[in-house]
């Protein structure tokens, strides 16, 4: 099974960050089947550095539960403290979407993610790796919400690491 993973953060050198994310997930059998390029981006919330965003597709035989589980060690690992909402962060890991459009709704976890369709920074990233994948709650392609999000919305920008 695919899933989508948002990533981003905007502490310390984000893209060499989640590399060692990737292979730490690599060696649990997460392997990073395709990368997005990386975007940048202006942060929301409490004044703070621009975000570094990218996504990933990840092939596993764990559920999403398990996957969740994963995700959180490897952002541990990478230096993730979780000290203030949508405060600045080394590293977020965020499960966006499965390829099968799977839906989730537990105490810890939303499948597909619940703001996924608003997030140009996570959009554009996953457009150029599942540009084709559904988005179970609206029935529209990850392109076609791409296409309907403007980079205004976000001001997001291209970026090379």
């Amino acid at each position: 099974m695919r899933y989508a993973i948002g990533v981003g953060g905007n502490l310390g050198a984000v893209p060499e960050t989640a590399t060692r994310a990737a292979r730490l997930l690599a060696e649990q059998g997460l392997p990073v089947v395709a990368q997005a390029p990386w975007w940048r981006t202006p942060a929301l919330g409490p004044p703070q550095p621009d975000y570094w965003n990218s996504a990933w597709l990840v092939e596993t035989a764990l559920g999403p539960h398990g996957l969740l589980q994963a995700l959180l060690r490897a952002e541990s690992a990478c230096g993730r403290t979780r000290l203030r909402r949508w405060g600045p962060r080394t590293l977020d890991l965020d499960l966006l979407l499965a390829e099968d459009g799977r839906c989730v709704h537990s105490a810890v976890l939303t499948l597909p993610h619940p703001r996924l369709h608003e997030r140009a920074f996570a959009l554009l990233p996953l457009a150029a790796i599942a540009a084709d994948w559904v988005h179970p709650w609206l029935g529209l392609r990850v392109a076609e919400l791409a296409a309907q999000i403007t980079r205004s919305t976000c001001a997001i920008a291209p970026a090379r690491p």
